[in-house]
């Protein structure tokens, strides 16, 4: 055979088979189609009917589970037709696929508007014919007819047949209960009974049942019910699980569909046209015309809200061919959506197809904003906002007593105010006071810029007859410079109407406010100078000028809420001298009094800053719960005044006190909140990174991996050792490992920790490098690469003594030990070899530990666990054909290895309790194979006796599970000796005391046979 085709070195069956389970493990595609198609060839040249059956089985499975649906009809038909000329050729196996896939025809003629209602209707009959003469029961037929009767809206009958479906016994050609529970479920949501649907769902979504394409799928069709229940915080968990999991698998663009709904519905349009980007064939791909249908009015949707939002110019993903606006690919997805609906309700007979489409177009969001917790590039920009026109403008003189009440009780939005009379005012001779207002608060607005108009403001203030007023409008003028640098200048340009200012109060020429807002513009441009400056006397300098505004102000507030803010100002102004100063304690206390006096004076939103402030002394100080309080009360004063940015800060912190109490629920809520808030300023990649970095640590705490992971794996594009340090990058690899590692997906997990291992190696503390190391070897370990996990181990291993870290050592031994074991060639040698110089690293450490009580116990238990598995692996040694001898004599070993675990373990104590009496199974069990009832007997004798004999029998075990085959490392090293849970202790006894009664079971048994 030429190797053009691809089918070189396939000559036999079991290469064909080989061949055809490698392929079943590639990509979900058209490349994995293209090689089932050249297996066929191979298998027909092979001249054996079984291997050009499984072939076809092959070639079908591969088609259905790609976007090629439309190719699986053909190798069906031939299968169908060899089973009815020779049954004879196919075994049990192929029989019952045969059967199998019956299901799949039926209903994937449903997603194929080319075929007529009536070849499905009589497909239907054949499948319960065929189904009744192979004795199956009609469970699988009645699911298949609901299936057919809720596609063309026949509700009358899908509830019989859903009825009947779930009235019929369940047997081997029922779906997996997975996919039963979640179209049972997707039934429920479609008759409008949401919370009936994700009853049904529950297991599936918990995990409890689980199969090829769910919970992925489940997890997608729950997302809309759950935000039309208002459970948004579900919904994003299950968009973040459920995602991840159908963005690799080419035939799932229906859920991928409701992925980017999801997005929609929750003001996420940024990240639904990332999903559409990653995935640019699903706009073309037509062997599925029922998932394109559903994908295509999402894209609609999608498209509309942009258009809404006044961005349908905005340049968007869709099909390769051209280039597309949203208003466009609007268009565009609606037409071919509305079109292979039409396609389907001719075939179908009704407009039930449309209807269902035209509804899901016309969806509104079910939430205004859910934040994700990923990152997203900022692809949608928000329009720029408008000021909507009332049909009536206030008058000039309305808009004036308007601002004046604004700019005189401190409101946040004053300076708006101004600008609105200044529009209106134009063509308008107004009071010199009022332009004197106007000019004042374009000034403060523009800032530096502001220096001429604020001059302008003192000139008219003056012409208006407030010489006061003028005065602090010129020292306005002057902290504005200081604030850009120029602090000498300020200083010089505010002695003077300083002096003024005081001779006016003098002789009553002008008024406590004006007074004050001189003297505080004055004690503002000291402060500055102390934080730029590093002369001694300007701190003194700087309290000298604050307890002067104080001496003025306090006892004269009265009503007026800006003298009140003068003094709240004065506190923390002094708060900030005693923190220079090194009184913590004293600045705390001032702070705390000047962020009550803006809230008493209603100006809350003026204490965020000081309260900022109060969080950072409280954390110094050790408390934590003032800390929290601080920053709590930082967002209720901020509120929705508060800048983006702020609210992002305030929640990054609140996230880690909250998180550092132990609160990782909450905790993860905050730091949800922060990155969200981080985005919204345009703080993505530096503070919006820190805080996806913190959630997916939260999330990973909670065990809500998944979620964690896609957190995690969205902060790390932006995480930079130059900008959150290299400390944060590791951490973000290292619990995305830990992430990926209890998911399954080793081989993604030991890159993560190898790549944190890497930059971990240049720390001048090697601590963390040798444990990453250590979890990267087992995760290769996991992933079938052998070779590369005893490198790691070995690299990890080689740490450990440089650290002096004896556990780590011995646990990399051993895990070396258990890989070489698995070694196709002298495995069983160099595993003992490892095994025992564990045994041996373990007794030197004690004898150089003999001061140290506590190191010994640790040691000895871990010198216990090492002959327990010394004694598992080999008892694991032993080969199939091995001469009985050879055997008795390794299992005699193993129970040496046993015995010895015993008597280490019987030295710790109660300690070490549970850990003896498995390794006492073992080897009874051990004694068992050697022919020796009266010291099996024994053994499970003392087990029951250890733990009193009595209780629960709780759950079996194999006979031949005596021993963990793999090591872990934590960083703490613990002692494997102790339980860490409370209940641990009582679990594990039942389990000890089932085992001892089965082994003692089996000795009754065999002595009855004897």
């Amino acid at each position: 055979m030429s190797g053009i085709d691809g089918t070189a070195g396939i000559t036999d069956f079991d290469a064909l088979r080989r061949a055809m389970a490698e392929n079943s493990e590639e990509p979900e595609g058209p490349g994995r189609n293209a090689r089932a198609e050249q297996l066929l060839a191979a298998a027909e040249e092979l001249n054996i009917p079984l291997a050009v059956i499984e072939a076809l089985g092959h070639q079908l499975k591969v088609y259905n589970y790609s976007s090629e649906k439309d190719k699986m009809f053909v190798p069906f038909a031939r299968l169908l037709r060899m089973w009815d000329e020779h049954p004879e050729d196919f075994d049990e196996y192929e029989t019952h696929s045969l059967h199998w896939v019956f299901k799949w025809m039926t209903t994937g003629m449903l997603d194929q508007p080319h075929i007529p209602l009536a070849a499905m209707e009589k497909w239907l009959g054949e499948m319960e014919h065929r189904y009744r003469l192979a004795g199956h029961s009609e469970r699988a037929v009645r699911s298949a007819e609901y299936s057919v009767a809720a596609h063309v809206g026949d509700l009358a009958r899908a509830e019989r047949a859903y009825t009947s479906w779930l009235a019929a016994d369940r047997d081997t050609m029922a779906d997996c209960h997975a996919c039963e529970l979640h179209e049972q479920g997707s039934w429920q949501s479609q008759r409008g009974r949401d919370a009936d649907a994700l009853e049904l769902w529950a297991p599936v979504l918990a995990g409890e049942f689980t199969c090829a394409h769910e919970p992925h799928a489940a997890l997608a069709s729950s997302l809309t019910p759950l935000l039309r229940l208002g459970r948004p915080d579900e919904a994003r968990a299950n968009h973040l699980r459920g995602f991840r999991l159908v963005r690799s698998m080419e035939s799932m663009r229906g859920a991928y569909a409701d992925h980017v709904e999801f997005c929609v519905l929750t003001g996420n349009e940024a990240r639904g046209l990332e999903l559409l980007a990653e995935r640019p064939a699903y706009f073309t791909d037509d062997g599925h015309p029922r998932s394109k249908l559903d994908f295509m009015s999402v894209v609609a949707l999608l498209m509309d809200r942009l258009t809404a939002l006044g961005l349908g110019g905005q340049s968007v993903p869709g099909p390769a061919s051209r280039s597309w606006t949203a208003a466009e690919l609007a268009a565009h997805a609606r037409e071919e959506a509305l079109a292979l609906a039409a396609r389907f309700d001719e075939r179908n007979g009704t407009a039930h197809v449309s209807e269902r489409i035209r509804a899901r177009m016309a969806q509104r969001p079910l939430v205004e904003r859910l934040p994700l917790g990923v990152r997203a590039v900022r692809t949608v920009t928000a329009p720029p906002a408008t000021v909507p026109v009332t049909a009536q403008e206030p008058d000039l003189p309305a808009l004036i007593a308007e601002a004046r009440r604004l700019s005189d009780t401190l409101r946040p939005n004053a300076v708006e105010a101004w600008a609105a009379v200044g529009r209106a005012a134009e063509g308008v001779e107004l009071e010199p006071r009022d332009r004197a207002e106007m000019a004042d608060h374009e000034a403060m607005d523009l800032g530096p810029e502001g220096l001429e108009l604020f001059e302008l403001a003192a000139e008219l203030y003056a012409e208006a007859g407030d010489p006061g007023e003028a005065l602090a409008a010129r020292t306005r003028a002057a902290y504005v410079r200081a604030l850009a640098g120029e602090v000498d200048e300020a200083l010089a340009a505010v002695a003077g109407p300083y002096d003024e200012v005081l001779a006016l109060y003098a002789v009553d020429g002008t008024g406590v406010p004006q007074t004050a807002s001189v003297l505080m513009s004055r004690a503002r441009i000291l402060m500055r100078r102390m934080h730029e400056g590093d002369d001694e006397t300007f701190p003194s300098d700087a309290e000298s000028a604050v307890r002067e505004v104080l001496a003025l102000v306090e006892g004269r507030t009265g009503d007026d809420v800006r003298l009140a803010a003068r003094v709240a100002e004065a506190r923390a102004m002094l708060a900030e001298l005693a923190a220079r100063g090194g009184d913590v304690e004293a600045a705390a206390e001032l702070f705390t009094r000047a962020a009550a006096g803006f809230v008493d004076a209603g100006l809350p939103w003026f204490a965020v800053e000081y309260e900022a402030r109060l969080a950072g002394l409280r954390h110094h100080l050790g408390d934590p719960a003032g800390t929290e309080r601080a920053l709590r009360a930082a967002l209720e004063h901020g509120g929705p005044h508060l800048e983006a940015v702020g609210r992002a800060q305030l929640h990054l912190q609140l996230a880690e006190v909250v998180g550092g109490a132990g609160r990782s629920e909450e905790a993860a809520e905050h730091a949800l909140e922060a990155a969200h808030w981080a985005d919204a300023a345009g703080q993505g990649p530096a503070l919006g990174a820190l805080a996806r970095h913190q959630l997916g640590g939260f999330l990973l705490r909670q065990g809500r991996w998944a979620e964690a992971a896609e957190v995690l794996e969205s902060a790390l594009p932006d995480l930079s050792a130059e900008t959150h340090g290299d400390g944060a990058v590791v951490q973000a690899q290292w619990w995305l490992g830990d992430c990926l590692s209890e998911l399954g997906e080793h081989r993604e997990a030991a890159e993560r920790r190898l790549q944190a291992a890497e930059i971990a190696r240049h720390w001048p503390e090697q601590h963390d490098h040798a444990t990453l190391a250590h979890l990267a070897a087992e995760s290769l370990g996991a992933a079938g690469l052998p070779a590369e996990a005893d490198r790691a181990y070995a690299r990890a291993g080689g740490l450990w003594r440089e650290l002096g870290n004896v556990h780590g050592l011995i646990r990399s031994l051993r895990a070396r030990a258990w890989l070489a074991l698995r070694a196709e060639d002298d495995g069983a040698d160099a595993a003992r070899e490892l095994m025992a110089d564990a045994v041996r690293e373990c007794e030197t450490a004690l004898e150089a530990a003999r001061d140290d009580a506590e190191a010994r116990q640790r040691l000895v238990g871990e010198l216990g666990h090492t002959h327990r598995q010394f004694g598992d692996l080999l008892a694991r040694s032993v080969a199939e054909d091995a001469e009985d001898d050879s055997i008795r004599a390794v299992l005699e070993e193993a129970l040496a290895q046993m015995t010895e675990a015993i008597v280490v373990f019987t030295s710790v104590g109660e300690d070490a309790l549970d850990a003896r009496t498995g390794a006492e199974l073992a080897a009874g069990w051990l004694a068992a194979d050697l022919s020796r009832p009266e010291e099996a007997a024994a053994r499970a004798r003392a087990v029951l006796a250890a733990y009193g004999g009595g209780g629960d029998d709780g759950t079996e075990r194999d006979r031949r599970d005596v021993g963990d085959a793999t090591e872990q490392v934590r960083p703490d090293v613990r002692d494997t000796t102790r339980q860490d849970r409370p209940d641990a202790h009582d679990t594990t006894a039942q389990a000890r005391r089932a085992e001892a009664r089965q082994l003692l079971g089996l000795i009754e048994e065999e002595a009855q046979e004897g």
